[in-house]
């Protein structure tokens, strides 16, 4: 059971982080957090659905944490909250140029197969 507490709270603790500054989502975050953590508290302790559950939540929690970024426009400007638990990649794969006609001559356009 400690570790459903401990995936309710790294839930909980990842929202407020994600949702820092935007008290109507974090209160809906908040209540869809208790909500799915209600429907399985009346299951045994040796259900085999438990362990799952609780791994799909911190897995939750790390994404909320880490891969959400929240952005609010201030005029024609939109500015993204970037925090410091923010996943930054390198943007190698942004880097890469796509294969298409323009860069690889033996490229074919589905038309062309």
């Amino acid at each position: 059971m400690s570790a459903a507490i401990h995936a309710y709270r790294h839930l909980l603790r990842a929202a407020r982080i994600a949702f820092d500054g935007d008290t109507r989502v974090l209160e809906a975050a908040r209540q869809q957090i208790r909500q799915g953590f209600r429907e399985k508290a009346s299951l045994p302790a040796d259900d085999p659905s438990i362990g799952p559950a609780i791994q799909h939540a911190e897995e939750v929690a790390q994404f909320l944490k880490t891969n959400l970024v929240q952005g609010r426009k201030e005029g024609d400007v939109y500015k993204l909250r970037i925090h410091e638990h923010t996943e930054r990649g390198d943007n190698d794969s942004v880097k890469k140029p796509k294969n298409n006609s323009k860069t690889d001559p033996n490229f074919k356009c589905c038309s062309e197969r």
